[in-house]
Parts: C-alpha cells; structure tokens; sequence
C-alpha cells in the first residue's frame, strides 16, 4: 500500500476507511493500517457486502484458510488481490509474518472459506496477537451459517449459545451435551452430515425430546430446514441416510415444566446402564433435568444399590 493512506486519526466516512487527494488530483480511497475481518458468502457468491469487496479490493494482502477458495469467489466479484493461505496446519508459522505486515502499516484482511471469520476457523489467535501487539481490527460483518439457521429455525432468537462442532465419539458428545442442557436458551451447532443422525439421537437422550431444526444448504441451490422433535428428526436422517452439504443443528431451550420423580429416575437409570458411575450419572442428569446435583446424586445411590 503507499504512503497515501489516510492517517488514523482522521475522520473516516467508515470504520477503517479513510479518503484523500491522489496524485492526480482524484479521490482516491485507502484503508487504515489494521486488520480486517471480512465475512463471505455461505452460499450464494452474491451474499457478500459492498464494504467486504472494496476492502479486499484495497487490503495490502488477503489471508484465507484455502487460496483456491477465496480466489474463486475474488473472479466472481472482479477482484484482485494478493492471497496468502492461514489455516489450521500453518497458522503458527505465518501468525509471526501477518503480525510483521501490520507492524509495517499494512492493512491486511482475514476471511475464512464461508461465513463470518473466527466462527470454527483458527483465526482468533491471530485476532488476540494483533490486540496485543497494539494494532487495530475491523469487522466487516456479512453472512453466518450459525445466525441464518437461527433465523429459519423459528424458535426462540432472544438468547442462544452457539456450541461449534460436538465431539464425534457418542460417549464425549453425550457429556458436551451434558454440559449444556442447562443453558436456558437457544442451542446452535454445526454437525457432519455422517454423524447427523446419531448426533440427534444423543441429543434427544440427553437434553430431552426438543423442538429442533437441522438447515443444510443456506443459502444454496438445495437449501433445506427442516423442523420436529429431536427424535423424529434423528428418525428421519437414520431412515434417509445422510444428507449433502453442510449442517447447522438448532434446538430450542429446555421446557419451563419441573421434572417429575420418574423424570429422575429415568435420567439417573439411563446414564448407569451406560455404565456411568454414580457421581457421573447423576451430575448428568442434573444437567439435563435442570435441578440440583445432590438430589441427583441421593437418587443416583439409591438407584446404584444392588437389590
């Protein structure tokens, strides 16, 4: 980038986008030093924002999980830039030089393959070094599989924990469900279409037979949600078989409803046969029936005694 990009400490007519005279005489806009968090299409290639293309078009360089990728939907919108890969397996290695490129003044924008960066990509140590190191960060929202499937799902949308990929074993993904059944709101969690069915499964024997909604697609040519308790839907995917395409799981927040004494039971009951211990069986089902871990655990003990 030149010596011609607007200082800092002007008034920019938006967040990290300056202005000022060029050589010619013409207007010529620049970016602030800094770096960039540039959200892309999902989808559909045309999901993307005026601001995110003309900040890729200015950006010193652009960071991307896969160059090919990015370079593909760059020819869709006209652009050219200079591409540099950062991914899971390279990101220790060109962390250091991102951070050098910014320590220069250079502004650089980070994008993930799909979506809004930092959402299951490795992109946020390189946000927390930058942070660090004293150099500015822009979000440039845009699309989110996450938020779009929380949109369509029609539950509720005032509070929800978006939860990233669960373990791919049942007995880890069991205990992450654990974990959050409590969790008094939305749930949202991406799935592979292989594990789909046996994900749901696990869901509906640990958080309850829930409304849920798997979407798959957003965005695309075979866009899907579809809607139903966990265990229909689970029914449905082991019946058909897994889907294509990406998945966003969204499964609504636990009923208001106090559990009942065979409520308990059957919690405390179901994690022993699994062979849980006692102490186990019974912090799990407290998660997932909301009440209190003694009371699981008086029961869970009363259950484990041998007749």
């Amino acid at each position: 980038m030149s010596s011609t990009r607007a200082d800092a400490a002007s008034s920019p007519p938006s967040a990290g986008e300056g202005s000022e005279a060029s050589p010619s005489g013409k207007l010529a806009r620049t970016l602030d030093p800094g770096l960039y968090l540039v959200s892309t299409p999902i989808g559909n290639a045309r999901d993307i924002t005026l601001r995110a293309l003309d900040v890729l078009k200015m950006a010193d360089a652009v960071a991307c999980e896969d160059t090919r990728t990015t370079a593909k939907l760059m020819t869709i919108h006209g652009v050219h830039a200079s591409l540099l890969p950062y991914h899971d397996h390279n990101a220790e290695k060109q962390r250091p030089l991102l951070l050098a490129r910014l320590a220069k003044g250079e502004a650089i924008a980070l994008v993930s393959d799909a979506g809004t960066p930092l959402v299951s990509d490795p992109g946020y140590k390189l946000v927390r070094e930058a942070i660090a190191a004293g150099h500015r960060v822009f979000p440039v929202p845009g699309a989110s599989a996450s938020l779009a499937a929380l949109a369509v799902a029609g539950l509720p949308t005032d509070r929800f924990a978006f939860l990233g990929f669960p373990p791919p074993k049942s007995a880890a993904r069991r205990r992450w469900l654990a974990e959050a059944a409590a969790f008094p709101g939305t749930l949202v969690l991406f799935e592979s279409p292989q594990r789909l069915a046996e994900s749901l499964e696990d869901a509906a024997q640990i958080l309850g037979d829930r409304e849920a909604a798997v979407a798959r697609e957003l965005t695309k040519l075979f866009e899907e949600t579809r809607r139903g308790r966990l265990s229909a839907l689970a029914a449905t995917y082991k019946e058909s078989g897994p889907p294509k395409g990406e998945v966003v799981v969204v499964i609504a927040p636990p009923e208001a409803t106090a559990p009942s004494a065979e409520d308990l039971d059957r919690a405390v009951g179901e994690a022993l046969g699994r062979g849980l211990s006692v102490k186990d069986a019974a912090a799990e089902a407290a998660a997932r029936l909301g009440i209190g871990r003694k009371e699981a655990y008086q029961r869970a003990l009363a259950l484990a005694k041998p007749e």
